[in-house]
């Protein structure tokens, strides 16, 4: 898959089988439209190209409201869409300009003459051009003029709930990472470095990888305990993560670590990949150490009775 940072770098195709959208979470739906988007490139011989938008326009739209935090960090999506089979990928910096481009500037100037689409392919409630009033009426219109083709996918739901990002976030923030794992169709994952940490959990037997997640936008889970599997260095461990402020020593920064089972090794520095399975409890204050350590011991129990269940 090619990469553009601009739609400077992107040379117009003669045959373009394109689809637009933030995409975050690449969530079932999304994964949908995107199979299509290749099927029919595939079937027309065309190339299949997919325009996106970073940062996401609602921080754009509503600079005031910049609490919006992402499914997917720019490069998990780019990844994901890559694994997907998509030719051509463009990230294109949403601006205000960009925002107040008319419906029509943005069929003629952006698909038609920069893309070049002869195929378009969009969900069923795709909204573009200035104050969102571009829609599907808009792109038939203009299909006659410019020579292309509308294909529209029907909303799709999962047990009768249409998947979105904003349930998605909702039931991550929530601690709901299983829920979220039956939208997305895959398990919702945390990429970062292993920092050092103040190395309480080695004392009380069980130790911790402390991760930084660099990317300040990306969507952490609700604070408490999870079973997880961990990715590095091609292998896959087990462990229990935990996400909150450390109440029981009085912490004051909120904290992301992880208990990999059956793991003595040294790891400081080195980037690892955290998949969230099981919601296990919420984040609390214990009386001490002892205590804590007391229910760390029920969590990994709790924990590898999930694995067992699931193995």
């Amino acid at each position: 898959m090619k990469i553009y940072n601009h739609f400077s770098e992107f040379k117009k195709l003669n045959n373009a089988v394109a689809t637009i959208g933030t995409f975050d979470g690449v969530h079932y739906g999304h994964q949908k439209i995107i199979k299509r988007l290749c099927e029919l490139a595939k079937a027309t011989g065309g190339e299949s190209v997919i325009l996106t938008f970073f940062p996401h326009p609602r921080l754009i739209i509503d600079p005031e409201n910049q609490d919006l935090k992402m499914i997917n960090t720019i490069n998990e999506k780019a990844k994901m869409l890559e694994s997907l089979g998509v030719d051509h990928l463009i990230i294109t910096p949403f601006t205000r300009d960009f925002s107040n481009l008319t419906p029509a500037e943005y069929i003629q100037n952006i698909l038609v003459d920069t893309i070049g689409i002869k195929n378009l392919i969009v969900g069923y409630d795709h909204r573009f051009g200035k104050d969102r009033k571009g829609g599907l009426q808009d792109l038939e219109t203009f299909s006659k003029n410019f020579n292309y083709k509308i294909e529209q996918i029907p909303e799709q739901d999962i047990n009768d709930v249409a998947v979105s990002s904003t349930k998605i976030r909702t039931a991550l923030l929530d601690g709901d990472v299983a829920l979220a794992a039956n939208y997305l169709g895959y398990n919702f994952s945390l990429y970062g470095k292993v920092i050092k940490g103040d190395k309480i959990g080695r004392t009380i037997g069980f130790p911790t990888a402390n991760l930084f997640i660099e990317e300040t936008y990306k969507l952490i889970p609700s604070d408490g305990i999870y079973a997880v599997t961990v990715e590095m260095n091609d292998e896959v461990f087990k462990g229990m993560a935990y996400i909150g402020q450390r109440p029981t020593i009085n912490g004051m920064t909120r904290n992301i670590e992880v208990n990999i089972f059956d793991f003595n090794q040294e790891i400081y520095g080195q980037d690892i990949k955290m998949n969230f399975l099981e919601f296990l409890r919420y984040d609390v204050k214990f009386t001490g150490l002892e205590a804590l350590k007391e229910q760390l011991q029920r969590d990994k129990d709790d924990t590898l009775a999930y694995f067992k269940k699931t193995s």
